[in-house]
């Protein structure tokens, strides 16, 4: 037998991590904290945005795939995906650090030559062939010892994403760069500005590491989070008393931008459509117009629009009828009707917040 017979390739090392959480206030009264919008068919598919993540990487990774997500939501995960046999279930949020960092440390634990690729829950992507090959050269990057993220090319100036800038190529790889910089959300001038460059992609928060390199460059600058991760990993049971203490904050924050800095970090363009459904100027966007100018989630049958754009969404059995609006976002649950325009749509966590403040949980 040859040694690379017998040595698994860096592509059968790597594991999915799905992190699972938030609340998709953005995206009220649609999602819900017990209902957020991972957990959701926002597509028209048939398949909710997390089972539409898990479908995507199963060609890359067969089982290997570890979802993370929120006590709350466990079991309407595992209902959802009752073929996955890995899943962490947090205490309380502690941001994508600590839920990465854990199933890092697990694997870390098992196979010290592990590599994971952390995929949000909750996006969407489209031409699924363009991934893979991002996915595969990232893989190989990642497995030289160093942490690469996905870098998307920015259609439009958005101020919504943090934005990510290549360096110099990479030798020996396709389209791999070294990253210069990772920068915070923009205000609209600077993201003009990133735009016109060509430097700057916006960061989808796709990271792809051995586990053991993110947690030693996590222990560099955070050395109690990672030391706690992995005295959770080799004691699960100490996680309900262990958890609470971690420090909450983001990976971009904790691993990446410190690590940019010091020129450890990479980034492999992602030549594919990508969407965050951030809210529900997002959602109207990847929606297909109806016959009469509305994009409607829902039966159109009942969407009657004069005049008007926007999106409709309703499972309710009502009519919608709108008349003279341009832009308009209507969303009937039963239970609760939302009516605002895309514009304003960045403005519902305040509402929700408000609601939560007054005590009407039951409808957030």
């Amino acid at each position: 037998m040859t040694p690379s017979a017998m040595t698994p390739s860096a592509m059968e090392r790597l594991w999915a991590v799905v992190p699972a959480g938030g609340a998709g206030t953005r995206l009220w009264p649609l999602s819900r904290a017990l209902t957020p919008k991972f957990l959701l068919d926002l597509t028209g598919s048939g398949r909710t945005l997390i089972q539409a993540t898990v479908d995507r990487l199963g060609p890359l990774v067969g089982d290997r795939v570890v979802v993370v997500t929120g006590a709350a939501h466990e079991q309407a995960v595992r209902r959802q995906l009752p073929d996955l046999g890995h899943v962490i279930a947090e205490p309380s949020p502690r941001d994508s650090m600590a839920a990465i960092g854990l199933a890092a440390a697990r694997l870390e634990l098992e196979d010290p030559e592990a590599l994971i690729g952390s995929f949000a829950a909750d996006h969407v992507i489209t031409d699924e062939a363009a991934f893979a090959a991002c996915v595969r050269e990232a893989v190989e990057v990642a497995a030289g010892g160093l942490l690469v993220t996905v870098g998307i090319e920015p259609t439009h100036p958005a101020t919504g994403f943090g934005y990510v800038r290549g360096g110099e190529a990479l030798p020996g790889f396709a389209t791999a760069r070294v990253v210069t910089e990772f920068v915070e959300k923009p205000d609209p001038e600077r993201a003009e500005a990133y735009l016109r460059s060509g430097e700057y992609r916006w960061n989808a928060g796709m990271f792809i590491v051995r586990a053991t390199t993110l947690l030693d460059l996590l222990a560099e600058n955070h050395p109690a989070l990672a030391a706690g991760l992995r005295a959770i990993a080799a004691d699960p049971s100490s996680l309900p008393e262990r958890w609470p203490g971690l420090t909450r904050i983001a990976i971009d924050h904790a691993v990446a931008e410190p690590a940019a800095a010091a020129g450890r970090v990479a980034m492999v363009p992602g030549p594919f459509g990508w969407e965050d459904v951030g809210d529900f100027a997002a959602l109207g966007a990847m929606t297909a117009e109806g016959p009469q100018g509305m994009k409607v989630i829902g039966d159109q049958s009942l969407v009657l629009a004069r005049q008007a754009s926007g999106l409709v969404v309703s499972s309710t059995g009502r009519t919608v009828a709108v008349v003279g609006l341009d832009d308009v976002v209507v969303v009937d649950t039963g239970d609760a009707l939302l009516v605002t325009t895309y514009a304003r749509a960045q403005d519902l966590k305040g509402l929700v917040d408000e609601l939560r403040q007054g005590g009407r949980t039951d409808l957030t």
